[in-house]
């Protein structure tokens, strides 16, 4: 679709990605993915943004016959989860600005931040984080779910489909895969590539109902 912006065409593959992406259910169970492309994907998942550069989360790639079995039964026995060539449990991790220092010393070493600047981001991020586990909670959400958003886009671009997932038992996915105390089972994404008889994309809400201008 062409759209004009000052006079000028626009046809950028963002947003026709984001026109044509849909939701995908069913899978080919007979193609699969490699190493190296799983971690492209999640390589491009974590292009994402999060506050004060945290990158707050992680994926579980679930991909092995066996590592399927153990999800899809705390997974609402979801068929996609063992048909898709993987199933990746994105993490969001309670957002602790002890981390920070870390997080951001490669933006100092390559002079995009001055260091002073790193440390008025850890001090903001501990009054904002400190002993506020429903704030760090949310941050670790979101976090996740940035990063989920930018890989579902990264499969379509590669020819892919995803298809996210919040029907799964929490506890259970956190005790069957292993999380720490400070780690939330966000969503589910399954990756492949798609089967036969997914649904194109379905008509969303017209702009009138979902802005405001104020």
């Amino acid at each position: 679709m062409h759209r004009t912006r000052g006079g000028t065409h626009v046809n950028h593959p963002i947003i026709t990605a984001i026109e044509e992406r849909r939701t995908v259910t069913r899978f080919d169970a007979d193609k699969q993915l490699s190493d190296e492309e799983i971690r492209e994907l999640v390589g491009l998942a974590g292009r994402a943004p999060s506050s004060f550069n945290l990158q707050n989360w992680r994926a579980i790639a679930v991909r092995s016959p066996e590592a399927k079995a153990r999800l899809r039964p705390i997974a609402w026995d979801q068929p996609k989860i063992t048909e898709a060539a993987v199933t990746f449990i994105f993490v969001g991790v309670l957002a602790d600005h002890e981390t920070m220092s870390d997080r951001l010393a490669p933006a100092v070493q390559q002079g995009i931040m001055p260091a002073e600047v790193a440390a008025g981001w850890k001090a903001a991020a501990e009054k904002l984080y400190f002993e506020q586990e429903w704030r760090a909670r949310d941050e670790a959400v979101r976090s996740a779910t940035f990063a989920a958003g930018h890989m579902i886009f990264a499969a379509h671009a590669n020819g892919l489909g995803a298809g996210p997932m919040i029907g799964f038992d929490a506890d259970a996915v956190s005790e069957e895969f292993g999380l720490a105390p400070n780690e939330i089972p966000v969503l589910l994404l399954a990756v492949g590539q798609p089967g036969e008889g997914n649904w194109p994309q379905k008509p969303r809400r017209p702009v009138s109902e979902t802005v405001e201008f104020v």
